[in-house]
């Protein structure tokens, strides 16, 4: 579910340090070294990468959400806190992903509870479909993977469904994260992960590589 409109939010995301403005940045002068780059693709209220952060400071984190409104929201709980300086925010669609990321640029993806765009019109928006899974390999380096996480059964399936007959392998799976003694080891939650899990629903998650 969405967060309503606010009206403010481009203003004030414009103005937010962690908010990177260059249409192209250059992400070694941006956080200042020359640290592997992850990625999360619909950052949502950005509990899950701001904990990463805060855990990997040899890493470098950037959240893309499209909708300023939620990234307003994520960028709100940043206040008050001392700043997080391998942390950085882009307000895009993840469609120009090749525009903003340099080929091979990007370690790691992640993909947390992503719209499952439920009518089949709208296949190709869901972030872990053909279309995107082609975007992902034209930034993602050729030792990185993709982590998808979600309790959308249904999404679940189309996602695997999508990994036949592409480059992508499954290196790991798991219908009930939560259970899995071997995948769950160091699993930061997002709030929906949070919200879902407390309501008896099982998380799902893969992990692919080329």
């Amino acid at each position: 579910m969405r967060l309503r409109n606010i009206p403010k939010a481009e203003e004030e995301i414009q103005k937010n340090s962690y908010v990177v403005k260059s249409e192209v940045p250059d992400w070694k002068k941006e956080f200042g070294n020359k640290n592997p780059i992850h990625i999360e693709v619909g950052t949502g209220k950005g509990k899950f990468i701001t904990e990463l952060a805060k855990r990997n400071p040899n890493i470098n984190y950037i959240g893309i959400e499209k909708y300023a409104s939620v990234l307003y929201r994520a960028l709100q709980k940043l206040e008050g806190e001392t700043f997080v300086k391998n942390l950085r925010f882009l307000c895009i669609n993840a469609e120009i992903l090749e525009e903003i990321f340099k080929k091979e640029s990007i370690e790691k993806i992640y993909l947390n509870f992503s719209d499952p765009w439920p009518k089949e019109r709208h296949a190709k928006r869901r972030l872990p479909s053909k279309q995107f899974l082609n975007r992902y390999d034209q930034v993602l380096s050729q030792n990185g993977n993709i982590e998808f996480k979600t309790d959308n059964r249904g999404l679940f399936d189309f996602a695997v469904e999508e990994l036949k007959e592409t480059k992508w392998k499954l290196d790991a799976i798991s219908y009930d994260l939560h259970q899995d003694n071997e995948l769950n080891i160091g699993n930061i939650m997002t709030e929906y992960e949070e919200k879902f899990s407390c309501q008896g629903n099982p998380i799902h998650k893969y992990i692919i590589s080329r």
